[in-house]
């Protein structure tokens, strides 16, 4: 039988409603029935047993992922990644170490990948309480280090795509300290989606040493990728490079003065804030920022659309809506940080 994911399907649709209600406590049974149906056509479509051990795996990972995360939904995260190799007695980690804390005492909580070296400090720094450990399964190098070893919150994931979704999609903010291959591979993942608008709008923060690791990186993203018009220039505003972990603390927090976060409506890009825009301020942000909106579109002070109504908690926050340009998610970040100003 030819499984849709309409409903289409006469007894098989029946058999799997008749499944949910016997499990119970099913939340958004049409979702659900989607993913049962989805597993059964890849038992159809697909004979080679690793795919459907690497497809089983995947939902299996990202489900236990929700239900750990699910329970802080509602605390801003910041994810760090930097190098396992990093000793507790060099400058970094003892950066990282004040980072972190003063960010948990600000109330966010820090996701590291729940390694040595950076991950360990940011996780020492936070404490244990107020940590996440996203880690991931290696013949060398990466156990989970003593400070999440037996926490509640670590997940150790055998896939690495899986782990870099839980990185990027629960976190608030991203801070990465020097590292190596691994180090520099979530960063460009982290610039991609900001970039594309595969992720929500978020800091970026890259934290330098004394030696200027970073500034290297920047002057090769500048005399190269710019120069060559591989990027644009407002691909600048994504990162922030700072060597005061005070001022990566503080670009974080500014990035939350107004700003609450974003959805997409029937092509219409809703910024949920935290105090109404006047007027006065709307009419600066479109003089400021004429690029970010489709030709003959303005920005409209509104009230949330029935769509959102899946968004209970966000529905009495004040919010604006534009037709929005998708080549320019760089600007989309500098022009959160404009109206963080009001």
């Amino acid at each position: 039988m030819q499984l849709r994911f309409n409903r289409t399907n006469s007894e098989i649709d029946q058999m799997i409603d008749d499944l949910m209600q016997k499990a119970g406590g099913v939340h958004h049974p049409e979702q659900t029935r989607e993913m049962i149906i989805a597993a059964l056509k890849a038992g159809q479509d697909t004979s080679y047993l690793a795919d459907l051990k690497l497809l089983s795996n995947t939902m299996k990972e990202m489900r236990y992922t929700t239900t750990v995360f699910a329970p802080y939904r509602n605390k801003k995260k910041v994810t760090i990644f930097g190098s396992a190799r990093t000793s507790p007695e060099e400058e970094m980690y003892q950066k990282c170490i004040k980072f972190s804390r003063l960010l948990a005492d600000k109330g966010y909580m820090i996701i590291t990948g729940g390694g040595g070296g950076i991950m360990q400090a940011g996780n020492e720094g936070a404490g244990s309480e107020a940590s996440f450990a996203a880690n991931i399964k290696l013949p060398f190098e990466q156990s989970a280090n003593p400070i999440m070893l037996k926490n509640p919150r670590l997940i150790t994931y055998k896939y690495f795509f899986n782990r870099k979704v839980a990185f990027v999609k629960e976190s608030d903010a991203i801070a990465v300290f020097p590292g190596g291959f691994g180090t520099l591979d979530e960063a460009m993942e982290v610039f991609t989606l900001v970039q594309t608008g595969k992720t929500s709008p978020k800091p970026l923060v890259l934290v330098d040493d004394e030696e200027g690791y970073w500034e290297h990186f920047f002057r090769f993203i500048k005399e190269r990728l710019l120069v060559m018009g591989f990027i644009s220039a407002e691909d600048f505003s994504i990162f922030t490079i700072t060597k005061s972990y005070e001022e990566a603390v503080q670009v974080i927090d500014d990035f939350y003065t107004n700003y609450h976060s974003i959805r997409f409506v029937n092509g219409d890009l809703i910024i949920r804030l935290t105090k109404v825009l006047t007027p006065e301020q709307i009419e600066m942000l479109e003089n400021e920022f004429p690029e970010l909106r489709l030709e003959g579109s303005r920005i409209e002070l509104i009230s949330a659309r029935p769509e959102e109504a899946d968004e209970p908690d966000l529905l009495d926050l004040p919010r604006i809506s534009l037709r929005f340009h998708h080549q320019h998610y760089g600007l989309l970040i500098a022009f959160i940080r404009r109206l963080n100003t009001f």
